[in-house]
């Protein structure tokens, strides 16, 4: 169901203000009845469900997301990201854009690297060692088959002896 425009403006005054009984006010209600139609509006199927849809693009606008935070720091890492920089001239002050430093860029290299751990030092060691350990295990398990077969070979061969 669609909203009316007076239920469409009470929405987004809302959204402003977060105060209901003046958000009805500005969108033309009885100053008189503002406060029980706002009340009404607020629970309203419709008008709560664009609420919470204008409320969530606002928040999902305002937060960086996983891609977004990856992409700034590849351009910082690669240079491409200016920033402005007040440089002090014996006649004026000027403004320059200049790439980020070396220490900034290895900063933003690492940070990317961290989100890929198939990159990490750490955890190659800690496969490796793990795999050591397995591989140590598998053969404390075939030299203990192989004492327990000798031990059964020699305790078979000690019964025939002794007939």
């Amino acid at each position: 169901m669609k909203l009316t425009p007076k239920q469409k403006k009470f929405a987004d005054e809302y959204i402003k203000t977060g105060n209901a009984t003046q958000s009805a006010i500005e969108a033309g209600y009885s100053k008189r009845t503002a406060a029980v139609i706002a009340t009404e509006n607020l629970i309203k199927p419709n008008i709560k469900a664009y609420i919470e849809k204008c409320m969530a693009d606002i928040a999902s606008n305002r937060v960086m997301g996983y891609t977004e935070a990856v992409e700034l720091l590849t351009s910082i890492a690669r240079g491409e990201e200016k920033e402005t920089v007040v440089v002090a001239t014996p006649v004026s002050v000027e403004k320059v854009e200049k790439e980020a430093d070396l220490k900034t860029r290895i900063s933003a290299l690492k940070e990317i690297l961290k989100r890929y751990p198939n990159n990490d030092k750490l955890i190659e060691q800690q496969i490796r060692k793990l795999s050591a350990e397995a591989d140590m295990a598998e053969a404390k398990s075939k030299l203990m088959n192989d004492d327990r077969v000798s031990l059964e070979t020699k305790i078979v061969i000690g019964d025939f002896d002794d007939e």
